[in-house]
């Protein structure tokens, strides 16, 4: 019998396939426990930033001894698991199976806005030699189009950062309001940046419909500053 973890966590199929490599994306259900408890993670040590909704990615070889802070995590050593922590924000997962290397970006408007996901990849190749051409990209559940309002000032924001304003649909009855679409903001992004169209997957539905996930905007004026993040990770297996 499957465990509640087990149970509580999406995957991508195509990334299935690839015998060295674990990821997921967790449900509501799915905790830090979960992610260290699990056998079929063990031997792993996970790196859980603290994050700040930045452009700063940090490329690793070890387990840091102090907690690390920024939005992105890139390592190419076998046995550590890069998480990101979600609760409308867009989690993305990246690998390349030739350059045997990972990363875990996350991607509210404001990492979206400072091109977090292209810097991500351009550090990728810059860092550790990986050809955009080869990433597989894995995006997961986050608050979608239809729910995702935002203000002028996110629209002023993506304007001013040289990113397309397609991404935008104005509210039918609020004049000074947007909905913003992270997943095709970032999936422009990463076209840009050299990953093909066929290697960007998707899972997951909307944070803020779906209640078996975790969304700020839905539970916060119950959970205040407290509320609860989702975890999100990948990592490359001994070999």
């Amino acid at each position: 019998m499957k465990s509640t973890c087990s149970e509580s966590l999406l995957t991508i199929p195509r990334f299935d396939q690839i015998p060295f490599l674990i990821h997921g994306f967790g449900t509501a259900a799915w905790t830090e426990d979960c992610l260290k408890s699990d056998p079929a993670f063990e031997g792993f040590r996970w790196v859980i930033m603290r994050q700040t909704h930045s452009d700063i990615i940090h490329t690793i070889e070890d387990v840091p001894i102090k907690v690390l802070e920024g939005d992105a995590l890139i390592t190419a050593s076998t046995r550590i698991g890069l998480v990101v922590k979600t609760a409308d924000c867009l989690p993305v997962l990246l690998l390349s199976e030739s350059w045997g290397v990972v990363a875990a970006v996350h991607c509210g408007w404001k990492g979206t806005g400072k091109h977090i996901i292209q810097k991500t990849i351009m550090k990728l190749e810059d860092d550790l030699g990986c050809n955009p051409s080869s990433l597989l990209a894995a995006m997961g559940p986050c608050i979608g189009p239809d729910c995702y309002e935002v203000g002028e000032d996110v629209l002023r924001f993506f304007n001013e950062s040289g990113l397309s304003l397609n991404v935008f649909r104005k509210h039918p009855e609020r004049p000074d309001k947007h909905f913003l679409d992270l997943k095709k903001a970032n999936r422009q992004q990463m076209l840009e940046a050299g990953v093909s169209e066929e290697k960007i997957f998707f899972t997951g539905n909307c944070t803020h419909c779906d209640t078996n996930l975790l969304s700020y905007r839905r539970d916060r004026d119950v959970s205040g500053h407290m509320y609860k993040r989702m975890y999100n990770f990948i990592g490359i297996k001994l070999t």
